[in-house]
C-alpha cells in the first residue's frame, strides 16, 4: 500500500514591516539596558571627597519611596550613626537609642522640623521625610552630636568611597545628577544635567564648593 505523503506546513509570506518591527523592538530592548557609570566628587583643590552624597534622578521614574520603606539613625556612644543618611522621599526614619543615657533628637530644618523629647529605646513613631532636601539633626542634651539626613526624589543614590567615587547602573537618556557633602555650609544639593549615551558606560566629575550653584 502506498504511504500518504506528508505535507510540509506552509509558512506565512515574509512581510518587510514585520522585520522592521522586530528590529525596533531589539533596539528598544538594548536602549533600556543599564550602563555602568562612575561619578567622582572633588573639592576645589581637586582632592576627592569621601562620604559625599550623589543621586541620579531619572525622568519618568517614581520620586516617592514605596510604602513601608524605612531607615534608621541610631545613637551609640553619644553619636549619631550614620553621620550622613541618604533616603528617598517618603521614607520613614527611626531613631533608636542604644546608649544608657537619654537623648533629645530634633531638627529645625525647613524640609522636616521635628522634636523627639528625652527618651530611651526606640520611639513608637518614626519620622517620615516627605520633602526633598537636607535636614540637620542635633541632640538637645549633647551638643557634640550632629548628623544629616539627605532626602532625594530617586532610589538611585550613593555615598562616595575614599577615592571620592560613586558607581551606578543607568539607562541611556537625559537625567539629573545631584551632589552634596557635609563640609558645605549651605543645605542645598548641587544639581547638574547628566547625559548617558546608549553607546556604553562612562564617567563624570563634580566639584563641590560653598559657592557652587
Amino acid at each position: 500500500m502506498k504511504q500518504p505523503r506528508m505535507r510540509r506546513p506552509s509558512l506565512p509570506p515574509y512581510k518587510p514591516h514585520t522585520a522592521a518591527l522586530l528590529t525596533l523592538l531589539a533596539l528598544a530592548a538594548g536602549s533600556s539596558q543599564a550602563l555602568p557609570w562612575t561619578v567622582q566628587v572633588r573639592n576645589p583643590a581637586g582632592q576627592p571627597l569621601a562620604d559625599a552624597v550623589v543621586a541620579v534622578e531619572l525622568r519618568g521614574r517614581p520620586a516617592k519611596a514605596a510604602a513601608g520603606t524605612r531607615a534608621e539613625v541610631a545613637q551609640r556612644e553619644r553619636q549619631f550613626q550614620p553621620h550622613v543618611l541618604v533616603v528617598q522621599t517618603g521614607t520613614a526614619v527611626h531613631f533608636p537609642n542604644f546608649d544608657t543615657v537619654r537623648h533629645h533628637v530634633y531638627s529645625f530644618s525647613p524640609i522636616k522640623p521635628f522634636d523627639i523629647k528625652l527618651y530611651s529605646g526606640t520611639p513608637a513613631e518614626p519620622v517620615v521625610f516627605d520633602k526633598p532636601g537636607i535636614a540637620a539633626l542635633g541632640c538637645n542634651i549633647h551638643d557634640q552630636m550632629s548628623a544629616y539626613i539627605v532626602v532625594v526624589d530617586t532610589p538611585l543614590f550613593a555615598r562616595t568611597d575614599a577615592a571620592g567615587l560613586a558607581r551606578f547602573d543607568l539607562p541611556a537618556g537625559e537625567h539629573q545628577i545631584k551632589a552634596w557633602h557635609p563640609s558645605l555650609t549651605r543645605p542645598q544639593l548641587l544639581t547638574r544635567p547628566l547625559s548617558v549615551s546608549p553607546a556604553g558606560g562612562g564617567s563624570t566629575s563634580i566639584e563641590l564648593a560653598n559657592n557652587s550653584n
